[in-house]
Formats: structure tokens, sequence, C-alpha cells
């Protein structure tokens, strides 16, 4: 099985360069599940019912998200409803929505999704080792592959948190720098992991934002409104091979387009 996970895409230039790249990634690397990281969708601040519903048109199979999840408040009902957009499992049970997904590829093979955020320079939540190996010995009682989005600022928590799954998860997928690593590689026990998977956005920009606003408010330590840029659109995610049998993964490939790829 072929798991295509895409990293975290901002505004319009993200959502750009994802239509133009999926329906080939899909084709050129077999996928069998896409998951792609959607909380910066909407201008770089979260994503709305809309936006969320293009995704799904696009033949993303699961959507997760991070601590933008609520920056669009019409979001709250439709995460409700919508089982296939995730926000983050260690948010407090009483918020709407869920942190896991239980879906199938269209050979009716199941795939477990988990969304996770950590504590290091973000907000406040619960434990993510505990709430994310939970999640992940429950959902491996009904599918034997199960992706991790651990949605963290810190590379030492990212990482402590694949090695916490190691053997166990499928694959730990870092997101939210927007910041590409290589550091792809499989795990003791068949866990596929990167810390980073990077930005599905706009490379001229600071961390898909526009550039003037962004040093405005380093030079000058003065309230500046952020709006995503639009210039030199780029996908970034990896392309996961899981044995279907016993979930272990067997490779992790990162994998990059842009503009010039069209």
């Amino acid at each position: 099985m072929r798991i295509l996970f895409i990293g975290d895409v901002v505004g319009k230039a993200g959502r750009r360069v994802l239509a133009a790249h999926l329906d080939r990634l899909v084709d050129k690397f077999r996928i069998d599940f896409s998951i792609a990281n959607v909380e910066n969708a909407a201008d770089g601040s979260g994503v709305t019912p809309d936006l969320a519903a293009e995704f799904l048109a696009m033949g993303i199979h699961c959507m997760t998200t991070g601590n933008h999840i609520w920056d669009k408040r019409e979001i709250a009902p439709y995460i409700a409803a919508e089982k296939r957009l995730l926000r983050p499992i260690n948010y407090p049970d009483e918020l709407p929505g869920s942190g896991c997904y239980l879906g199938e590829t269209a050979g009716g093979l199941p795939v477990g999704v988990i969304n996770v955020m950590g504590r290091i320079f973000m907000p406040p939540v619960n434990d993510p080792f505990r709430a994310a190996r939970a999640a992940v010995e429950d959902l491996k009682t009904r599918a034997r592959v199960v992706i991790v989005d651990m949605h963290a600022e810190a590379t030492s928590e990212k990482m402590a948190l694949g090695w916490h799954l190691a053997g166990l998860a499928s694959a730990v997928v870092g997101t939210h720098t927007h910041v590409p690593t290589a550091d792809e590689r499989i795990l003791p026990g068949g866990t596929a992991f990167i810390t980073d998977v990077g930005m599905t956005g706009p490379y001229d920009s600071v961390i898909g934002m526009e550039k003037e606003a962004s040093l405005s408010r380093f030079l000058f330590h003065m309230p500046a409104r952020l709006t995503s840029a639009q210039k030199d659109a780029r996908l970034a995610g990896v392309v996961i091979d899981v044995d279907e049998e016993s979930g272990r993964a067997r490779t992790i490939e990162r994998v990059t387009r842009g503009d010039a790829d069209a």
C-alpha cells in the first residue's frame, strides 16, 4: 500500500499547486490513500467548510490540522459532522470533531489516521505521547496501517514521538514548521519517520506569509497583518510504502513539485 502525505497547505497558492499535481502524483506513485494537512488553507490561517470540501473533491481521503483549526468559526459545526477532517486528538474531548479517522482504500483496505499536537512552544494541550499511543493501539485493532501526523514546533518532541511509536505506528510524519527536513528513515519495527514534511505553498515568503509584513514584525515589533504570499508555489510531501499485511513501512520518499513542473 502506498500513502501520500502532503505537508501544510498554505493559502490559495498551496491549494493551486496541490490541485495541479495531486492526480499526477497519485498516478506516478500508484497512491492508494492521500492525506493532507490543511490548517493553513484559508489565507494561511484555518480552513473553511468550502475549502475542506474542495480538498475532498480533489481526491484527498483525510485532512489533518493543528493549532489553527479553530481560526474560522464556521469550522466547528462542520468538523463535528465531517469525520474526514481531524483536529488534534489531545485537545479536550468536549470540543467538536475527532483526532482519529478510520478510512479505506479503493480496494477496501482499512487505513487509520491520527492527528496529535505537541506542547513545546505550542498552545496548552493534553499529553501528546499518551494520547497518540492509546489512539494507535485502538486503531490497530481495526487497521494494520496507521499514520500519525505530529503537529509540533520542536524537532526533539517530534523525534521523541517517533521513537515512542516505533514498531507500533506505520508512520509518524511531522508538520507545522513549514520547513522540510531531510531525515526521512524507517525506525526499528517498521515505522516511517520524518521530522517535518514541509509546506505546500508559496516559497517566495516567510513560511508562507508575505515577506514585508513578516519583516516588519521582526524589525519593529509592531502588529502587522499577515497574509499568505502567492509566488513560487511548491508542493512538499512524502510517499510511504507500507506492507498491508504487517503494517510495517518499507520505504519513505520525499516528493516535491512546483509551478515549473506543471
